[in-house]
C-alpha cells in the first residue's frame, strides 16, 4: 500500500461494519491515522483488530463507541479526535440507520426522498464550505455486501438468496455481482485524495454496478425473493 495519506487524520463514522470498516482499514493502510466509531463495541473492536493486523501502530487508531444521533456523541467524536491527533483532515459521514415499520412499501418512497435530500445537501454544503478550503462530495452506492440486512433483522440465509438473485440476473445489475465494501472504500479514498480529485466539488458519485441504468429490478421481484 502507498502512504498517500501519511500525516492526515481521517474520521470514519459507522466504521464498525461494512463500508465504514472497509474505508477505515484502507485509510489506515495508506498512512492515515484514523478514528473509528459505532455503537456496537464488539464490532468496533473487530474493526480495530483488523487494522492492527494490517501492521498499523496502535497509536494510529482511536476507537470511540458513541451515539451519533446525539449532539453529545457528535461533539465527543470531534473533541477526542482533535485531542489525540491534533487535527482532522478527512471526515467520512458513513453512518446509517434503518427504521422498520409494521408494513413496508415496495417503492420505498420516504427512503428515496431521504437519499435525494442527501444529494442536494452535498451540493449546498459544498458551495458553503469550499470558501474555507473544504471539499464536500458524496458516494451513492448500489447493492453492497454488508451486515446492514442482518442489523435490520433479515433472517439468516435471506441475504444469500438476494446475492444469488442479483448475480444471476444481469438485467438487474450489469456488473453481474453485488459490490464489496472495498469497492466503495476505494472511491471514498479517491475523493479524499486532493492530488487526484481536487477539481471535484459538490458531486455525487454513483457506484452501483450499472443497476441504475436498467429497470430489471422491479419491486415485486424483490418481494418474491425475500418471501421464497
Amino acid at each position: 500500500m502507498s502512504n498517500r495519506f501519511s500525516g492526515k487524520v481521517a474520521l470514519v463514522t459507522g466504521s464498525s461494519n461494512g463500508i465504514g470498516r472497509g474505508t477505515a482499514i484502507l485509510f489506515a493502510q495508506e498512512g492515515a491515522k484514523v478514528t473509528i466509531t459505532g455503537r456496537n463495541t464488539q464490532r468496533l473492536e473487530e474493526t480495530k483488530q483488523e487494522i492492527l493486523k494490517a501492521g498499523i501502530p496502535e497509536d494510529h487508531v482511536l476507537a470511540i463507541a458513541t451515539d451519533l444521533a446525539t449532539e453529545e456523541g457528535q461533539d465527543e467524536l470531534i473533541n477526542k479526535t482533535i485531542k489525540k491527533f491534533g487535527r482532522l483532515d478527512i471526515l467520512v459521514n458513513n453512518a446509517g440507520a434503518a427504521f422498520n415499520d409494521e408494513k413496508g412499501q415496495p417503492t420505498f418512497l420516504y427512503y428515496a426522498m431521504s437519499k435525494a435530500a442527501l444529494d442536494q445537501y452535498t451540493r449546498s454544503a459544498a458551495i458553503d464550505l469550499i470558501q474555507h478550503g473544504v471539499r464536500v462530495n458524496s458516494v451513492s452506492p448500489g447493492a453492497v455486501v454488508t451486515g446492514f440486512g442482518e442489523a435490520m433483522g433479515m433472517p439468516s440465509g435471506m441475504h444469500e438468496k438476494y446475492e444469488h438473485f442479483m448475480e444471476t440476473h444481469k438485467e438487474c445489475i450489469p456488473y453481474g455481482a453485488i459490490g464489496k465494501p472495498i469497492d466503495i472504500a476505494h472511491i471514498i479514498a479517491f475523493l479524499a485524495d486532493r492530488k487526484l480529485s481536487s477539481y471535484i466539488i459538490g458531486q455525487t458519485i454513483v457506484a452501483d454496478g450499472g443497476s441504475s441504468l436498467v429497470m430489471g429490478m422491479q419491486a415485486h421481484d424483490m418481494m418474491d425473493i425475500l418471501k421464497s
